[in-house]
């Protein structure tokens, strides 16, 4: 039985950019896990844009192991066609098979490319998928990066399932330039399932502390953006301690707090409830609060100092506001970042009812 995958034609972009000739909506088709001997047949939907016949002289495969079919006559301008190829899947492990297009839109070859990864039994996840976003479904629509250095890229895996009942190549939209998205198969068939993989690469965040954005979830390239397709993401970049030596770590300013968990009680029909919690430097050296941020939406702060030299003490007072924080994805917290290099991150974790 083989495994096909279709690539339809949305958004192109150029094969041969000096003839023009010849457009594609992805040259890299991802099979996701094939089953080993079961072959997989990835489909290359393509164009002819240029304004005179397209004629393909010849395919070729990296090896062997991979078979191809491909329009052997003259293509009119404007026409598409497909190029397909299949792969044996008779080696286990990842596999990455180029194909080259020879054609009269340039003097050098177009390369395809189709990768996957062949198993002995393909084991879905089985989990629950309790958020729709769009037609497709996840097991999450919240991503968090916590406790981040400079120069990691951790990753975070979402699973979805098609809910459709006909394939979608699904697309992660308004990606900021420090988060990277792959989707495996590339194209998912109906009832199937997939997963998204987002890398975070922390040498692109700007500052120490809490970054948020929110990212969406489309069925197909082109898909449009909208709130039900929606991901929140948040990454903490924790400043670097490493490098003290033994002195200036006993010489460091020390914060200690009253607590890290504030219980605000029920809001029992009003519309705010607020905390307080004491902030002490019980170290050597001035104590720098350099970011205070909340992870959701219904929280407001006000620190009365951000600058304590030792033995002084400031006070945090929290708001939690009943109406927004109905709506918050994530558990209300607060996030701080400071020079204490025993406690450069700090969460107030904040209990309402």
């Amino acid at each position: 039985m083989k495994k096909t995958l279709i690539i339809g034609v949305m958004t192109l972009t150029a094969v041969a950019a000096t003839a023009q000739r010849i457009q594609t909506v992805s040259d890299k088709v991802d099979c996701g896990k094939v089953i080993y001997e079961h072959p997989v047949t990835a489909h290359f939907e393509l164009q002819n844009k240029g304004g005179g016949k397209l004629q393909i002289s010849s395919v070729h495969p990296t090896c062997g192991c991979t078979s191809v079919e491909y329009p052997k006559g003259p293509i009119p301008s404007g026409d598409s066609f497909t190029i397909t190829a299949t792969y044996d899947a008779r080696q286990l492990g990842h596999f990455n098979k180029d194909i080259a297009v020879y054609s009269n839109a340039s003097d050098k070859p177009y390369y395809l490319t189709m990768t996957g990864v062949v198993v002995e039994e393909v084991i879905d996840y089985s989990g629950d998928y309790p958020f729709m976003l769009g037609d497709l479904q996840a097991d999450v629509n919240n991503i968090e990066y916590d406790d981040v250095s400079r120069g990691e890229c951790p990753i975070k895996r979402i699973n979805i399932r098609n809910n459709t009942d006909k394939a979608v190549s699904p697309v992660m939209m308004h990606l900021p330039n420090y988060l990277m998205a792959t989707v495996s198969p590339s194209t998912i068939a109906a009832g199937r399932q997939g997963v998204v993989t987002l890398t975070l690469d922390s040498r692109k965040l700007r500052d120490y502390g809490l970054t948020q954005t929110s990212v969406f979830l489309g069925a197909f390239p082109g898909d449009r953006v909208s709130p039900a397709k929606e991901i929140e993401v948040s990454a903490v970049l924790l400043p670097s301690f490493t490098q003290l030596t033994e002195s200036e770590l006993a010489n460091a300013p020390q914060m200690r707090l009253s607590t890290e968990t504030l219980d605000l009680g029920s809001f029992a029909g009003k519309k705010k409830r607020t905390g307080v919690i004491t902030i002490e430097n019980v170290g050597r050296s001035t104590l720098d609060i350099s970011a205070l941020q909340m992870y959701t939406a219904g929280l407001k702060v006000v620190l009365n100092k951000t600058s304590l030299k030792p033995n002084e003490t400031a006070t945090l007072k929290i708001t939690a506001e009943a109406k927004r924080l109905k709506h918050a994805r994530s558990k209300p917290r607060v996030l701080m970042i400071t020079n204490d290099p025993m406690m450069s991150k700090v969460i107030i974790n904040v209990e309402v009812k």
